[in-house]
């Protein structure tokens, strides 16, 4: 079951807060036209950072695994609004070095998790973790398109906003 909300891009009374400085380990990297930093004019975020957004679950088979999982973190479009993201695509690169440039709009016409956990676990680099670009595959056809498929990125470890 998908956990549905709506956000609107840049939350207008975050939007001249800095945000907090990582305490752990910086699993993702956040710059480009955002208007909320922490570190210089990037936005870092470690587990904690990031486990404290509304988190959201979806139960979906992927085309990657063999069977559905339910999966967590938050949608994409609310942490492109907490650091106040003002681009019409993001640009999202892999630990492996793949990157593809997905279109903002992808995240308010789906609800797109950055996942976090999968079945209550953190998961690890060799199942897709640390972060996830992951589409909610069975509730819209169209995402099981090879299009769609090239958005969902595993291994995240950067978002450029363009």
């Amino acid at each position: 079951m998908l956990i549905f909300s709506t956000a609107q891009w840049g939350l207008a009374d975050e939007e001249s807060v800095s945000l907090a400085l990582p305490q752990g380990p910086v699993i993702l990297t956040i710059s480009g036209a955002i208007e909320r930093t922490n570190v210089d004019d990037e936005a870092h975020f470690d587990r904690t950072m990031l486990n404290a957004l509304p988190q959201h679950e979806v139960r979906t088979d992927t085309p990657w695994t063999e069977q559905a999982h339910v999966y967590r973190g938050p949608l994409m479009r609310e942490l492109l609004a907490h650091v106040g993201a003002q681009g019409e695509h993001v640009l999202v690169a892999a630990l492996n070095g793949y990157d593809v440039k997905i279109p903002s709009d992808d995240f308010v016409a789906y609800d797109v998790l950055l996942a976090i956990e999968s079945d209550g676990e953190p998961m690890p680099i060799r199942e897709y973790g640390p972060l996830w670009v992951l589409y909610p595959f069975d509730y819209h056809e169209v995402l099981l398109s090879e299009k769609m498929r090239f958005r969902a990125v595993w291994q995240v470890m950067r978002i450029n906003v363009l």
